[in-house]
């Protein structure tokens, strides 16, 4: 049996806070965009277009592992 070196805490909690800020700003920036949304500041969504935006995050943060990882899980080494 190999030695399998799991990643520490902290990285894995790091990385999983910059995807879910990443997610949720990309994500948010995009349906603004498409929907009219944006502001000076970045982007207010409401209604309909937020819960798509929910809807998005949480399909990214629990499907993506299953394709290999999510962006900063791979990039920190944190699986």
């Amino acid at each position: 049996m190999a030695n399998e070196s799991k990643p520490g805490t902290i990285r894995v909690v790091v990385a999983f806070i910059l995807d879910l800020v990443t997610s949720f700003s990309l994500f948010g920036y995009l349906i603004a965009k498409v929907t009219g949304d944006t502001t000076q500041g970045g982007f207010e969504l409401n209604g309909l277009p937020a819960l798509i935006l929910f809807g998005l995050v949480i399909a990214y943060m629990v499907l993506m592992p299953r394709y290999g990882g999510r962006l900063w899980q791979r990039l920190l080494r944190a699986r």
